[in-house]
């Protein structure tokens, strides 16, 4: 058997077979327990209301007491949970929370014929520590442990409760009443000390500001005169060092004005000195460095044009001759290939004629078909028969070519028909 332990709940897991499975892995022999049974247990808080109806306490008094107790099975402790199970494995939550229950009656019972009304009445927290005390010790044992325990209402059938209030009650207001009269003859007696006080104390103040008022008027005269003496001196004071420090102020401004003067003819000196310097930094020296600089500009724009001149004559000459060349080599091949055409034309006739034509037949018919490339719209007009659209246009171009060798028998007088015909004649 082994316990595995949720937040709310606990699960026991017990098992037995008399003939085990084994199984054997690399050498080693397992024995595989059978699982019979599973069963849970709840670990949840439980709400108990114990009531206790017309229990006599120690006097004899019947009462009846309810409280209020919070209770749970503590999954957190083995040897409790291990008791929990043995109790109430395979109870519900109900039948637990009633066991539960019944044991706190029992120990609240006991306890409130230990004490008397009196004693529950007025010390209700030791009554509650009484019970939680006694009945965790009991329920501990099975697995149980209170988490709180307080007493919620006490009542009686018999009015003793309402009486032990009457008399508190009606003590209370006996005191009350005594107390207010007490305290209404006190107030009257302090209230005309007071009024006594008050009024003496009211003489006793417009005494002490007559007093004051005497005092002060005297006082103030005295520091009126005090005030005006001292003012008076110190305003002479005030001129006589006003005068003072007007002479000062003046001494010290003619000192000022000879250290002025002294310090700005230092300044001219300086400056004068300084412009010399400037002078020869920024006019004497600079124009040495410009006529220096300017001599050897020329005289490197000199070599520069003589160089540049030298060149292009050079260049001219080398020029006129390779154009002198050119056009005399131009010259001998155009003279040549002239003589060998007049001899082709000698030697060949007619078949050098057509050779002519025959070359310069693409460029008519490039010339022909020309302003067809460069039109934007072609417009057709066709009867009805023979080739449409873009077939027409091209068959328009072929019957033209076709009628270029009538033409250019007409001009020339060469027929090209009859020239493929006719055998070469040799010179």
């Amino acid at each position: 058997m082994f316990f595995t332990c949720g937040p709310n709940e606990a699960m026991v897991v017990s098992g037995f077979c008399r003939s085990p499975p084994v199984m054997v892995a690399g050498g080693r022999v397992f024995v595989l327990p059978c699982i019979q049974q599973i069963q849970r247990i709840s670990l949840n808080t439980l709400t108990l209301n114990v009531k206790s109806e017309k229990v006599y306490t120690r006097h004899g008094v019947p009462i009846s007491v309810t409280g209020i107790a919070q209770v749970k099975i503590q999954g957190q402790n083995k040897e409790m949970l291990a008791a929990a199970c043995q109790m109430f494995l395979g109870k519900t939550e109900a039948e637990i929370a009633h066991i539960a229950l019944e044991t706190l009656e029992g120990h609240q019972r006991a306890i409130m014929a230990h004490m008397t009304v009196e004693e529950i009445y007025k010390d209700r927290q030791k009554f509650s520590e009484q019970v939680f005390k006694v009945a965790s010790s009991d329920l501990v044992n099975m697995g149980i442990s209170v988490v709180s325990y307080t007493l919620k209402d006490i009542h009686d059938d018999q009015d003793y409760l309402h009486s032990l209030g009457k008399a508190r009650t009606a003590q209370v207001q006996k005191d009350a009443r005594i107390g207010e009269a007490e305290a209404k003859r006190d107030a009257g007696i302090r209230e005309a000390k007071a009024k006594q006080e008050k009024v003496s104390a009211q003489y006793l103040s417009e005494i002490e500001m007559a007093k004051a008022q005497r005092d002060y008027e005297l006082k103030k005269a005295a520091y009126d005169i005090e005030v005006n003496t001292r003012r008076a001196q110190a305003d002479l004071a005030y001129q006589l060092q006003v005068a003072k420090t007007k002479q000062q102020i003046e001494e010290q401004r003619v000192q000022v004005q000879v250290v002025e003067r002294a310090q700005q003819v230092a300044v001219q000196e300086q400056e004068i000195a300084r412009r010399e310097k400037e002078l020869e930094a920024r006019v004497r020296k600079p124009a040495e460095a410009e006529r220096y600089k300017l001599e050897r500009l020329a005289e490197a724009e000199k070599s520069q044009l003589i160089m540049q001149a030298e060149a292009e004559a050079e260049a001219v000459r080398m020029r006129g001759e390779a154009e002198a060349f050119a056009i005399g080599a131009r010259a001998r091949a155009e003279a040549e290939q002239m003589a060998k055409k007049a001899e082709a034309f000698q030697l060949y006739q007619e078949a050098a004629q057509l050779d002519m034509l025959l070359e310069k037949l693409p460029q008519v018919a490039e010339e022909i078909s020309g302003p067809l490339t460069s039109a934007n719209k072609i417009t057709l007009v066709s009867s009805g028969s023979g080739a449409m659209g873009a077939a027409k246009v091209t068959g328009e171009v072929l019957d033209i070519l076709s009628r270029l060798p009538e033409s250019v028998e007409r001009l020339t007088g060469v027929s090209i028909s009859q020239v493929n015909h006719k055998p070469l004649r040799t010179a």
